[in-house]
């Protein structure tokens, strides 16, 4: 079930390499100052942090213009300032950066309008992923039988290890079908053990 979106600027805690997924526990260990004055401004407001994946280099970094909606669903504030927080994904947003009068940067939250695939596309689908993250995972899924195609495929994107422009890609895609068929072709493309 989707969120509804913020009607007011996010903040964005932008990370190279990292994407933040529905349904994913993200552990961030926050100890710069703007990060720091991030984590108190929203654990006095609503807790939803915007994680976008940075692309390049520059001052400040360009972003994916697909990033991770997330609420703090625990946090630990050290001695020293530094929180150890835990960031629940709610759904993926197109992100406009807006401005902002903190330290850190801060997003409007668009519609990721995502094409949701059924019938017999999304069971030979869900079979396929289902083989594919297990294959990859230390312990077997307790996953129910009809956990849907989207889920599936985030989790077997998390299992990936492949260049970053080929998870960027696979990460924007608003066809569950197409993003599916991209997972499964890294998967079959990266095999685990070549990727030590």
């Amino acid at each position: 079930m989707k969120t509804q979106l913020p009607s007011e600027p996010v903040p964005m805690f932008p990370l190279p390499g990292v994407f933040l997924f529905p349904a994913q526990i993200l552990p961030l260990h926050v100890f710069e100052e703007r990060y720091r004055q991030l984590i108190n401004d929203c654990l006095d407001g609503p807790g939803r942090i915007v994680v976008p994946t940075i692309i390049g280099e520059g001052s400040p970094p360009p972003l994916l213009p697909v990033a991770g909606l997330g609420e703090i669903v625990r946090h630990e504030k050290l001695e020293d300032g530094r929180f150890h927080v835990w960031l629940l994904g709610l759904q993926r947003v197109c992100i406009q950066e807006a401005p902002s009068d903190r330290l850190y940067r801060k997003t409007m939250c668009l519609p990721f309008d995502e094409v949701q695939v059924d019938g017999e596309e999304s069971e030979e689908l869900r079979s396929l992923l289902r083989q594919a993250a297990a294959s990859r995972l230390p312990t077997e899924m307790a996953l129910p039988e009809k956990t849907p195609t989207h889920i599936l495929t985030d989790l077997l994107v998390q299992t990936l290890q492949v260049p970053p422009a080929i998870l960027q890609d696979i990460f924007s895609e608003q066809s569950v079908a197409t993003r599916a068929r991209k997972a499964l072709a890294a998967h079959d493309r990266f095999p685990q053990q070549d990727v030590d």
